[in-house]
């Protein structure tokens, strides 16, 4: 038996994602003509990532109306897949930002290049470090509210640009203050290449193994197989799994209940299982419960292992 929750967070996801486009398209230009005009190779670099932000955003108001399609022919599990994959995208797309300033600030570091900022790139940089701050917490509250991983990976997004602005705001006032200094500029772009290279990595991987069907934590699991050993004539449980498709949980399971229960007591109490665990509060979109027998030979065995209360 099989109940399955359905779920559309579409319209939340592109809400809360035009917020920060807009927002990312401010400050990618923001931060670009004042790194020019005020003579910042590292608030150039930090520009470039918030335009890769808006890009990312753009990915998500288009590939929710993919990942909420409902199953069909083809998908019987849905296109919750889609949101995963868009998640990793994000990752990748970050590193790719990361390595490629990385490597621009280095050759400037080699060819000599001196930059000498102005003020007008430190004031820049403190702004982007409060808006975006300012957007992670929203982006984040809304993505853990709507249980979506690929809002929330856009949240943490947010949370590397506000990072990478800080080493540009130190370089900027070190170049300042300290003229002598000609590389910090060059140096702070480095640091902020780092910054988006692991910012990437902490989006892309969570996704990766998701795509290679990674089932919930053993807090989660624990959390569902005690709801389903606290369901009354429920003597044991086994062949418990989980796996995730996008951010939604499947799982199914075997639960064992006395021999002598009718059929239609046993199916009443396999649904019961199944509504306990869809609303656990844990994602889960989808649980299947096969009912077991109790039988002492069966147990001899061991066609039926215990995980008892």
């Amino acid at each position: 038996m099989t109940r399955i929750r359905k779920k559309d967070d579409s319209s939340e996801v592109r809400s809360v994602t035009l917020v920060g486009l807009g927002w990312n398209v401010v400050l990618s230009v923001g931060k670009f003509f004042a790194g020019y005009f005020g003579g910042s190779q590292a608030l150039i670099a930090d520009a470039i990532h918030s335009a890769s932000d808006f890009i990312t955003d753009i990915a998500i108001i288009i590939g929710s109306k993919f990942w909420n399609a409902p199953p069909d022919a083809d998908h019987p599990y849905g296109h919750r897949r889609f949101e995963t994959l868009i998640s990793v995208g994000i990752g990748l797309a970050v590193c790719a930002v990361g390595i490629g300033l990385g490597y621009n600030a280095v050759m400037a570091l080699i060819n000599g290049e001196q930059s000498h900022p102005e003020w007008i790139a430190a004031i820049m940089a403190a702004v982007s470090i409060i808006v975006k701050e300012a957007l992670f917490r929203y982006t984040r509250a809304k993505g853990r509210a709507i249980r979506s991983e690929a809002v929330e990976a856009n949240a943490w997004h947010h949370r590397s640009d506000a990072y990478s602005s800080i080493p540009v705001l130190i370089a900027v006032l070190f170049g300042i203050l300290f003229p002598t200094l000609w590389f910090a500029d060059s140096v702070g772009a480095i640091i902020v290449s780092c910054f988006i290279l692991h910012s990437g990595y902490e989006i892309a991987w969570p996704g990766i193994h998701r795509v290679a069907d990674m089932g919930a934590s053993k807090e989660v699991a624990k959390k569902l197989q005690d709801i389903a050993l606290g369901c009354p004539n429920v003597i044991s449980i086994h062949g418990f799994r989980t796996r995730y498709v996008g951010s939604d949980l499947h799982v199914d399971l075997h639960v064992v209940v006395p021999a002598d229960m009718s059929l239609l007591a046993a199916h009443d109490l396999a649904e019961e299982v199944e509504r306990r665990l869809i609303d656990a509060d844990e994602n889960v979109v989808d649980a299947l419960v096969h009912i077991d027998p109790y039988s002492e030979e069966r147990v001899k065995r061991g066609e039926i292992k215990t995980l008892e209360r």
